[in-house]
């Protein structure tokens, strides 16, 4: 789930044109099946001039067509040599804006598929002169295995993916095991892998995938942690107070 509003069940019309960065539909190839759900993505005047000026310096894609991006220089990009934090489906980045500005110690790399959210998180940026968030535009398995390296990421966040509630959909779910051991993989030892979700049924797919991990360990949030778990609410959980009960799962890479 993003702040920027519940998604529906794509139809054939409804695929964003941009995610490939060629100007065509975005095509989902047989290779793997995806997580996110195809939809259109319009955003402001302003946030596209936000978008034009800021982009070259803060954002990259992480496919060009069907070619992947290359492993990342963050120190490059960054400007500095800092822990690494990776957030797959930032949404509107309301956490990640505030996480970063609560830890401006760590480079925040947040990853999100659709261009509203990331056009939104990019004006936050800009409004409030924050320095340590990074953007990528695509899927974060490609993000993982292509940009990222073994043992590169202090940090990985997931919070509310897309739980694919109907049975038939589970395979959609981001959190399988493949994903979390390549998660595992990129994260350095003692780095943390946290996720949240507000459904039951994924929560529990969640935990047993991630307990089954044989890298990760089940930590408690007030462990001695190198990074935060304070999370904010977003305003989604504000109008679901009386709703159901959000899980905060951590672990630890041995």
């Amino acid at each position: 789930m993003s702040d920027d509003g519940p998604m529906r069940v794509p139809s054939s019309s409804d695929v964003d044109p941009d995610v490939t960065g060629t100007g065509s539909p975005a095509v989902h190839h047989p290779r793997r099946v995806t997580s996110f759900r195809a939809r259109r993505s319009s955003i402001s005047d302003r946030q596209q001039a936000v978008w034009d000026a800021r982009w070259p310096e803060l954002g990259l894609l992480a496919r060009t067509g069907d070619e992947p991006a290359a492993p990342l220089d963050t120190d490059a990009w960054f400007g500095r040599k800092a822990p690494l934090m990776l957030e797959i489906g930032c949404g509107t980045g309301t956490s990640t804006l505030a996480m970063a500005q609560d830890e401006p110690h760590l480079d925040v790399i947040a990853v999100e598929v659709y261009k509203r959210g990331l056009a939104q998180l990019l004006s936050a940026i800009d409004r409030e002169g924050v320095t340590n968030i990074r953007l990528i535009r695509g899927d974060g398995v490609d993000v993982l295995t292509h940009m990222l390296t073994p043992g590169s990421l202090t940090g990985v966040r997931v919070f509310f993916p897309d739980p694919w509630p109907k049975a038939r959909h589970h395979k959609r779910r981001l959190l399988q095991p493949d994903t979390v051991a390549l998660m595992a993989d990129r994260l350095r030892p003692g780095g943390i892998l946290h996720a949240a979700t507000d459904h039951q049924g994924y929560a529990e797919q969640i935990a047993e995938v991630g307990d089954a991990e044989p890298r990760l360990r089940r930590v408690s949030q007030d462990a001695d942690l190198p990074i935060s778990t304070a999370r904010p609410e977003t305003k989604y959980e504000r109008k679901a107070l009386a709703g159901p009960l959000v899980t905060e799962l951590l672990w630890e890479r041995s």
